[in-house]
């Protein structure tokens, strides 16, 4: 992709979470299209949110489950950004029209009062994060998801650029020291209106949470970013999405470790 090409993609970006009306597949638009190439759309798209006033939070780390993988044919996590205005309170309701297709998976949260460097041990992880706590990811899809016309579906690439399908972040309340749990057996129960739609476990996510975080750290160093003191970072989901049209209620029981809960106006 040329760097016109690259800026053309992500305002189409910007203009379909604006008005609500998805854009149509990058994938297809861009036949040659990379994963290099995804991240600059996606890096592009989020200067234009800063450049609008927002300011960057954290992370998310996407596609950490090997039945996702398989889905899209990758082998390899993708990654996205959080800004200041994706961020909700546990048990707050999102206002009719704020996404597009939402959806929302289960993870655990990570905050780091330490940066990381890109070669980062697991021991060193552990060290930089300053608590863990049960989350909710709010998925959007700013690319149509499958092209009319031919029905192909949306590919890696689409998602890349698309923030990863990142649109909101709830944390829930409480916060815990990253050594007393064993991340791993975390796990959550997760419901639609009152209905059990979603059940797993953190080894969901590369057999460890913390693998994500390292794979994320090594992917920033790639790129020339890096992990912050005050970062949040979204370790991966280990349930499928789950679909909120207009008047959903989500909750999710990570027993032990906590409640998170969102409605959809």
């Amino acid at each position: 992709m040329t760097p016109d090409d690259i800026r053309n993609a992500a305002a189409a970006l910007v203009e379909a979470e604006a008005t609500g009306r998805q854009t149509g597949l990058l994938s297809l638009r861009f036949p040659g299209m990379t994963l290099d190439d995804a991240y600059a759309v996606q890096a592009a798209f989020i200067a234009a949110k800063i450049a609008q006033g927002r300011r960057r939070i954290g992370w998310k780390i996407g596609l950490t489950s090997r039945a996702m993988q398989d889905a899209l044919k990758i082998d390899t996590p993708d990654s996205g950004v959080l800004l200041d205005d994706m961020v909700f309170a546990s048990g707050a309701t999102v206002p009719k029209g704020r996404f597009i297709q939402p959806r929302i998976e289960a993870e655990i949260a990570f905050v780091m009062k330490a940066p990381l460097s890109g070669d980062a041990t697991r021991d060193e992880i552990i060290a930089a994060t300053d608590y863990v706590a049960p989350s909710l990811e709010i998925l959007d899809t700013r690319i149509l998801r499958a092209d009319p016309a031919t029905g192909k579906p949306r590919i890696i690439v689409d998602t890349i650029s698309d923030n990863a399908a990142n649109a909101g972040v709830v944390l829930g309340p409480q916060r815990h020291a990253p050594g007393d749990h064993d991340l791993r057996w975390v796990g959550a129960i997760v419901t639609r209106d009152g209905v059990v739609e979603e059940t797993g476990l953190g080894a969901g996510v590369l057999n460890d949470p913390v693998t994500s975080v390292q794979w994320l750290a090594r992917r920033m160093q790639a790129y020339g970013q890096s992990i912050e003191a005050g970062d949040i970072l979204l370790s991966g989901s280990f349930i499928r999405p789950v679909e909120c049209p207009p008047g959903t209620r989500i909750e999710a029981d990570f027993g032990p470790f906590g409640h998170v809960a969102i409605a959809f106006e």
